[in-house]
């Protein structure tokens, strides 16, 4: 029976979606509301169903909102499809590209397997080995990749332990470290998960408006140091430590090492590339461009003989990609045609929003939805009708951005909530009701800590709500 209510559920979604589309461009349009501007509504209606239930992939709901844009007479079929060049694009083309480099090689479990020595002293220090690690991964590849990588890694770990899965306190520990720490990594920096480049796109796309790769670290810094020390913290006191000795540990990292022998010239090659591409993104970003230094990247790892173009096909995500053209055509779609001012209008009405209930407000949807939906759909979804409000209050719309971005890309309470969360949660160490506790905690400590954070750190360094 369960295998049927899997389809039967899906139908519903897909048909809800489309129903809403039809409902929505064929009623009478509302009062200054323009018909482009309401039959862009209707397809930002399908797709909020779309996107948040999953009913089809992410990748596909994005390809059909771009045939929809032009079939619906909302924005001329060359707009539409140009948009998917935006920039933002192919910044995270590029960073995939550099991503897959590092996997193929070897260098970023090389790198994990490094890492995680230095922290193999005491149970305490090994899930603080962990946790750092994962971060400070995500800090250059996307938040997903490093869970795969270091999932086979912890797995042995917990092996060499004799850790039983659903038993063992310190087995649960080690995982939720591997799955947060990539969380919390990943809003540091631009490359650790799809929404930050997209939200980039938008408000390129929105206001001609870029943020530097180094300036989007300056933010988000202090609210990764804060949560990762929380993260510990909440870690420890809700999963106790039942293991006094984790030498075995150390044995399966060595052993891990022994096994990859010397750095490879492969190795060497993709190191160097990354270390003067992310040296050229922190001091030439504003001025070259990021998408052009990710691109000019990708291309030497081929010209240097490290990639050929089949690993980008078993490396890269494309479904993303196509996610992101679908989410900056809707977006753009939705301010042209003023439906996104219309809408915000009406939510608006009557109400006595404020540049902090507006910060307030907004990053706390962008939180709730996110451990429901996608992060990248909660962005495509919010940001546009963020935008608008924070236009009418006069709010700073690269502030804007990080309200909706940081606070989307932090979900611990449920598998569904990032893939990280599923990964980790893949090993059968702990059961669902086990993380709802602890990861609701950290929710509210890490919105707490973003709110003083936007309220007393950004103004301090330049980046004002007004």
């Amino acid at each position: 029976m369960s295998s049927g209510r899997g389809p039967s559920r899906r139908s519903f979604l897909i048909g809800l979606s489309l129903s809403l589309l039809l409902a929505i461009s064929l009623m009478p349009a509302p009062e200054g509301l323009s018909l482009q501007g309401q039959r862009a509504l209707a397809i930002f209606a399908m797709a909020v169903v779309l996107w948040g239930t999953n009913a089809l992939p992410l990748s596909v709901t994005g390809i059909l909102v771009m045939a929809a844009l032009p079939l619906l007479g909302v924005l001329d079929a060359n707009e539409a499809y140009a948009l998917f060049g935006n920039s933002a694009v192919f910044f995270i083309l590029g960073a995939f590209i550099l991503a897959a480099a590092m996997m193929k090689t070897g260098l970023s479990k090389r790198m994990a397997l490094i890492l995680l020595k230095r922290f193999d002293g005491s149970p305490g220090r090994l899930v603080a080995g962990v946790l750092l690690t994962s971060a400070s991964m995500a800090f250059i590849m996307p938040e997903h990749a490093v869970a795969a990588i270091l999932f086979p890694v912890v797995v042995g770990i917990a092996e060499s332990l004799d850790l039983e899965p659903l038993k063992s306190r310190y087995g649960a520990l080690l995982f939720l470290s591997l799955a947060w720490g990539a969380i919390i990594g990943g809003i540091g920096t631009l490359l650790g998960g799809a929404r930050n480049p997209l939200a980039l796109g938008l408000l390129n796309q929105y206001y001609g408006v870029k943020i530097g790769f180094f300036d989007w670290i300056v933010a988000a810094a202090p609210l990764v140091a804060v949560m990762l020390l929380l993260a510990y913290g909440v870690l420890l006191i809700s999963f106790r430590i039942d293991i006094g000795d984790v030498s075995s540990a150390r044995q399966v990292i060595e052993e891990e090492l022994l096994e990859k022998g010397g750095v490879t010239e492969e190795e060497s090659r993709v190191a160097l590339i990354m270390a003067l591409t992310l040296l050229a993104w922190i001091s030439l970003g504003n001025r070259i461009g990021l998408a052009n230094i990710a691109l000019l990247a990708s291309v030497l790892l081929f010209v240097l003989g490290v990639m050929e173009w089949k690993d980008v096909e078993d490396y890269v995500n494309w479904g993303v990609i196509l996610m992101y053209g679908g989410a900056i055509s809707l977006g753009s779609a939705l301010v042209s045609t003023g439906a996104a001012q219309w809408l915000a209008g009406i939510l608006l009405t009557g109400s006595e929003l404020t540049p902090v209930t507006f910060l307030v407000g907004l990053s706390l949807i962008s939180k709730l939805l996110t451990e429901g939906i996608s992060n990248v759909a909660t962005v495509a979804m919010v940001l546009p009708i963020g935008f608008t409000i924070g236009s009418a209050l006069g709010i700073n719309p690269v502030a804007t951005v990080f309200i909706v971005a940081l606070p989307s890309g932090l979900a611990f309470m449920l598998p569904m909530g990032t893939p990280p969360n599923a990964i980790a949660y893949s090993s059968g160490y702990y059961e669902v009701s086990e993380m709802i506790k602890p990861g609701l905690i950290l929710n509210i400590l890490s919105w707490t800590v973003f709110i003083v954070m936007a309220l007393i750190y950004w103004p301090a360094i330049g980046l004002r709500l007004l």
